[in-house]
Order: C-alpha cells, then structure tokens, then sequence
C-alpha cells in the first residue's frame, strides 16, 4: 500500500495549481466537517464511477465514516447487484443462432466468466442453459472486463428476475428497494456497505430510468414522493455535497423541497418540510470546464442570478454552453467546481482525507488506464460477489 500511496501523491503534484487548489479546498471542508461531527453526502452517476473503482472507494469510505449517505442510478444498483465488474466472453451472437434483429448493435452475444461455485448457486435459483455458455466458450470471440450484470448471460437474466422477488419483498415491508437489495449486497459495494452502516442510499428521480426492470422496480418500490422526501432529508442533513460524474443534479440537490435556489418556495409555503443549500458546500467533479467559466462569471459579475432575475437565457450572457446543473451549482457561494477525472481525483481526495483525520482506508481506487487501475479492477471481479439471495429477507 506505501507504493500505491507514494503513486497518488505523484498524482496530486502533477495537478495543475487551480485544480490543487479545489481539490485542497474540497478536503479541507470535508474534513472540517468531519472533525464537527457533519455529514457529508455523495451523488454519483454511473459508468465511469464503476469502471475508474470509485463506488467501490466510496463503500470503503462509509465503511470508515467518512461518507454518510448516496444518491445514485439504478444502472449502478444493477450494477453493485451483479457484483460491480465481471469479466465477460463476446462472440458474434449469429454464430450461436441468434437473430440478428434480436442482438444488440454489434451482433454480441455475452456470457459472464464465473467460478464453479458462482455457477452452482445461480443453478440453485434458475435454470441455466450450460450448453449454450459451452458453445460460446467454444466460439471465437474476446474477453474484457465490463460493468457486470448488465448484457452478460446469465448473471443480467438473473438481476432481471431477482429485481421482481427483490420489489416484492420491499412492497410486503415498506421500504425502498435499495434496502432490500443491500441486505444481499457484497458489503464492497455502495449498497452493501450502507446497509450495513445504516446510512441512506437512495437512487435520485432522474437516475430511476436504467439497468432494465432493476430501473422499474426500484421505481415501484415506494412513491416518488416518499423517494424525493427521503433523498430531501438526505440532502438536508449533510454540510457537504460530493458530485462525481452525474448529470441532472439540479433536480437532484435542489429538488422540491430545497429553498435557496427556488424549487421548495411552494412546498414550504405549504407546510411541508424543507431544507436550504444555503451554507452548504457542493464539490463538482467534472470534465467539462464550462462548469468552472460558469463558476468564475458568477462570483465575479453575479452573471447567472442577473439571468435569473430578468429571465433571460443563461447561454447567450456568458456565451458558453450551459448545462442545467450549472445553474444552481454556479449560485451557491460555497461551491467548489473540480475539473479533472474521476479516476484521479476520487484517490487524491481519499488519500488527503486519510492523511488528514489518521484513518487507514483498505481500498484505494486508482484510474483504470494504468498499472495499478488494471490490477484494480481485476481484483473487484475476483473478489466482490454478486447478489446474495438468501439474505435478501434479513433486512
């Protein structure tokens, strides 16, 4: 682990001064808050987190309470479902029979690379065609490592059909279908480690459309409503606001009960409970360095508020493209936008937080283009397990 340390911190000297500098201001509220007994929340999006390690990284991190609560999507519930990253075999989907009109674009047909063991059980919950993993075994093809589950036979038809058992048990106890599916969950997933720590893991309203009926099901599980009450009380109970790689933000943390930037005017006129961003700090990892243009025309001529204030469109004004979560991300005053890559950063991040409240992490995630990357996602398809079925009735 010194090694992997000694890495990061090569990371962090290669950053540039203005990207050190967010970062250096990200951990510091992060571990202000910590020392104050704050919380701090973490809305991710889906594909690059799974793929650079960084859920895994964040479940390390709830482990260590350092992170106490999650938004994400359902494409990464599936995901986490199926054990996060498996390595898969693809062969022309033709060669197996197949019609063409019922292959996905590219004519692949994949099956999942499992141990002996992995097989026996799911034989115990399905019936699965061994004959036709053989013949693809069999059939010229590739090997990569992917986001599991997902397209993958047999372990995406299982989270298909696991999502309805899993939204039947969530209906019969009143929960989210993101409790249940933690019950079962490998406690190296984002999932799994919050069920076990207790602590709020909820896919957002505009993340529920994703990873097939796992989408559907946690959609059904519990009213829109009561999902975007709790994500509320999530969002309102936390100092500080991580966003990793998700879009649609906007709707996320300032939702319909959040006053400051508008959208919970009529809510909290109502009576209904609510909650404000105001004095909260919201850390934007991201690419795209509009976000940081944005950022820098608000703090220095008001820009975006001055838009808002004479409805005027916010593109033309400051002449770049605006996405819709800049809008309020740009307003709040304790804001930190960090443009750089997720698989970066999130280590840099977790490292400097490690340093600074004299913890020890047990996983640190590296970006999944180098050495250590590499080794790292081969050790999440070695060791995190998909699902439990059995342990699905112990939440």
């Amino acid at each position: 682990m010194e090694t992997s340390r000694k890495i990061i911190e090569q990371y962090y000297k290669e950053l540039s001064p203005d990207v050190k500098e967010m970062v250096d201001r990200s951990v510091k509220s992060i571990v202000t808050a910590k020392n104050n007994g704050g919380k701090v929340v973490v809305v991710t999006g889906s594909g690059p987190n799974l793929h650079e390690g960084v859920t895994t990284l964040i479940a390390e991190l709830i482990h260590k309470e350092i992170i106490d609560g999650v938004t994400s999507s359902s494409a990464v519930v599936a995901h986490e479902m199926a054990g996060v990253l498996d390595e898969v075999r693809r062969v022309d989907g033709k060669k197996l029979g197949f019609s063409k009109e019922k292959l996905p674009r590219g004519d692949k047909f994949e099956i999942t690379k499992m141990s002996p063991e992995l097989l026996v059980q799911l034989q115990k919950e399905m019936i699965i065609d061994t004959d036709l993993i053989n013949r693809v075994l069999d059939t010229e093809g590739d090997e990569i490592i992917k986001a599991a589950g997902n397209m993958a036979y047999p372990l995406g038809l299982r989270s298909e059909n696991l999502s309805k058992e899993i939204l039947y048990i969530a209906k019969s106890k009143g929960v989210p279908f993101e409790v249940v599916a933690g019950a079962g969950a490998d406690t190296h997933t984002m999932l799994g480690a919050a069920k076990q720590k207790n602590i709020p893991f909820l896919v957002s309203v505009p993340q529920l459309i994703g990873g097939g009926m796992v989408g559907i099901a946690i959609a059904d599980s519990i009213s829109i409503m009561e999902r975007t009450t709790k994500i509320a009380e999530m969002m309102g109970s936390a100092d500080v606001i991580i966003e990793s790689a998700v879009a649609l933000t906007q709707e996320i943390h300032d939702g319909p009960f959040e006053t400051y930037t508008g959208h919970g005017i009529w809510a909290d006129w109502e009576g209904y409970p609510t909650y404000s961003l105001a004095k909260k700090t919201l850390i934007r990892i991201d690419l795209d360095s509009n976000l940081k243009k944005a950022v820098d025309f608000e703090k220095k001529s008001n820009t975006v508020q001055q838009a808002i204030d004479k409805g005027e469109p916010k593109t033309k004004l400051m002449k770049i493209p605006f996405r819709m979560e800049m809008s309020g991300f740009a307003r709040l005053e304790n804001s930190i936008p960090i443009i750089g890559d997720i698989g970066k950063i999130w280590p840099i991040m977790a490292y400097l937080i490690e340093q600074s409240l004299r913890i020890e992490l047990d996983f640190m995630s590296f970006p999944q283009h180098t050495k250590e990357g590499k080794k790292m996602r081969k050790w999440i398809v070695e060791n995190i397990q998909p699902i439990a079925k059995e342990k699905l009735f112990l939440t």
